[in-house]
């Protein structure tokens, strides 16, 4: 099978984008696998699929999956580069859509200077909801990762994140502790671990591990949720500049029952056709 896609990045977090509005397109875990294999494959952090949606009021569907196959239910980054796919494709002249994902309604805008706005929904605070395992909503817990006793905050920006704060972010051990607070079993749907660097109160350095993809250049949920957990914990005000090793975001969030708004590039790199098994 023969299957045209396009190549994109926001930040430096990149995407395989395909288009499924006109025709479904059968992606069995193992073909997202040999697409996103940066040796065999085309290469990308997650695979994007638009699709037609499937309810009233809504302009599309989008559907995420990791580069190990699996399907989660958000993704920041990957929502700016929907929109700019959208627009560019000529699939809707709207410059600001309504797109169902599996975590609910986000409402991304493609501005005049041509960075992208993204309505990332409110974010979820409640254990249970997120899910971490707790008995306390306090905004800062404790995690037992290895030996040490981290101080994390949970946040679900539509999926899980655990943020914490670190006196240096090129220093932080992202690789070796990212990928135990991955599986950590007090996050039963796997986490998206977050290391936040607070530069001043309107900016912070951001590194995150990402649920199966590992560290990546960018992460835009993640971005959302270090926010957060910033301005709950009274280190930073709205709105936030995020720099990252992909470049920079900005979030601005009012405070707990408001949206997060999330503001950054999206950019098309190339378009091509793979061979599927």
């Amino acid at each position: 099978m023969k299957l045209r896609f396009t190549k994109m990045h926001g930040l430096g977090n990149d995407f395989v984008v395909i288009d499924a509005t006109r025709a479904p397109v059968e992606l069995t875990p193992a073909r997202v696998e040999a697409i996103a294999d940066r040796h065999f494959g085309v290469g990308c952090d997650q695979l994007l699929v638009v699709e037609p949606a499937t309810q009233a009021g809504v302009d599309f569907r989008y559907r995420i999956f990791n580069a190990d196959g699996g399907e989660v239910e958000q993704c920041g980054n990957g929502a700016r580069c929907f929109v700019r796919f959208v627009h560019d494709k000529g699939l809707s002249e709207k410059r600001e859509l309504r797109v169902e994902t599996c975590s609910g309604i986000i409402a991304p805008r493609l501005r005049d200077d041509g960075l992208v706005t993204v309505d990332m929904g409110v974010p979820e605070l409640a254990p249970a909801r997120i899910p971490f395992v707790s008995d306390s909503d306090a905004v800062v817990q404790p995690l037992q990762v290895g030996g040490d006793t981290l101080a994390i905050t949970a946040v679900s920006m539509g999926n899980p994140h655990a943020v914490q704060v670190v006196a240096d972010v090129d220093a932080a051990p992202v690789a070796g502790q990212g990928a135990l607070i991955e599986r950590h079993a007090r996050f039963p749907a796997r986490v998206n671990a977050g290391f936040m660097q607070v530069v001043d109160s309107h900016h912070v350095r951001l590194r995150v591990f990402e649920r199966g993809a590992g560290e990546t250049l960018a992460c835009g949920t993640g971005a959302c949720a270090a926010v957060v957990a910033g301005i709950l914990r009274g280190l930073v005000e709205s709105p936030v500049r995020v720099d990252t090793r992909g470049g920079e975001l900005e979030i601005a969030w009012a405070g707990p029952g408001a949206p997060v708004l999330m503001t950054g590039p999206a950019v098309t790199v190339f378009e091509g056709e793979v061979e599927l098994d």
